[in-house]
């Protein structure tokens, strides 16, 4: 069983809490410290953003984490070296990448699969890789036991949803809205019905992320989704105070202890 399956496994009726940070944001020595803290926080898994210049996917609050992050030299080499330092203390919880193409492609997708995995990494989200071209990097992430993790959109068809369940690991990744990560407002109706449509097409877990900021709006999607993704939210508060690093770090730190209580407390409320 691989981490992130053992993670859900253990979870039981509470529901997976995903953060996601840029690796070297704001500075390449807070990245582990802040990786401990989540965990420590409440966070099931780390979601660890790989900065790159034309992050698509990703809204202004992202971008400029990647543009703080390469402006430190960040890259996968340093990004492996911080998840070896994690795996230290930490043998647990699951880290996943989260990026593009282009940095794995450029150093081939055998060698960084080898890396990822040697690194103590556990899935690969490539968000510009689409099912039907990505058979050689999931044949590379496969056979290091890493597992590949698919996006499903709100426009995504039903015949192309079965594609992508065909080949995802570890859980599905529901884009919540359309538009970049942090933008527009959560129709949690609407993303309760996306999800029951992907679960006709697969066991994993579905986790559900983009537009979610706060306690209120994680527990709503903590009701109908099996992770709750959030990411722009952790990033502001370190945006918020980049003169003073402390801070924004415990900020963060207790942003993820609101959404875990928000969270847990809807696990509370529903009958077993």
């Amino acid at each position: 069983m691989s981490r992130i399956a053992a993670r859900f496994a253990a979870l039981g009726r509470r529901k997976a809490l995903v953060t996601f940070i840029t690796a070297g944001d704001p500075a390449p020595g807070i990245t582990v410290g802040l990786m401990h803290g989540l965990v420590k926080a409440g966070a099931d898994i780390i979601e660890l953003g790989v900065p790159f210049s034309d992050p698509m996917a990703d809204g202004p609050v992202i971008q400029r984490a990647s543009e703080r992050a390469l402006a430190h030299g960040v890259g996968l080499v340093e990004i492996f070296a911080m998840v070896q330092e994690f795996r230290r203390a930490d043998a647990d919880t699951p880290v996943v990448l989260m990026g593009y193409l282009n940095p794995m492609e450029a150093m081939g997708y055998e060698a960084f699969a080898a890396a990822a995995a040697a690194a103590g990494c556990d899935g690969v989200l490539t968000v510009d890789v689409p099912p039907e071209e990505s058979a050689e990097l999931v044949g590379a992430l496969e056979a290091h036991g890493l597992d590949p993790i698919f996006l499903v959109a709100p426009t995504t068809s039903p015949r192309r949803m079965g594609a992508i369940a065909g080949q995802a690991r570890g859980f599905v990744y529901y884009v919540s809205l359309k538009g970049v990560t942090g933008s527009a407002a959560l129709d949690v109706d609407s993303v309760a019905r996306k999800v029951a449509e992907i679960r006709e097409h697969t066991t994993l877990p579905v986790g559900v992320g983009f537009g979610i900021r706060d306690a209120r709006s994680a527990a709503r999607v903590a009701e109908v989704a099996d992770a709750v993704v959030v990411g722009s939210a952790i990033i502001g508060c370190l945006e918020a105070n980049l003169g003073d690093s402390g801070r924004g770090v415990a900020e963060a730190e207790a942003l993820v202890r609101s959404l875990r209580e928000g969270m847990d407390a809807v696990a509370t409320a529903v009958p077993g």
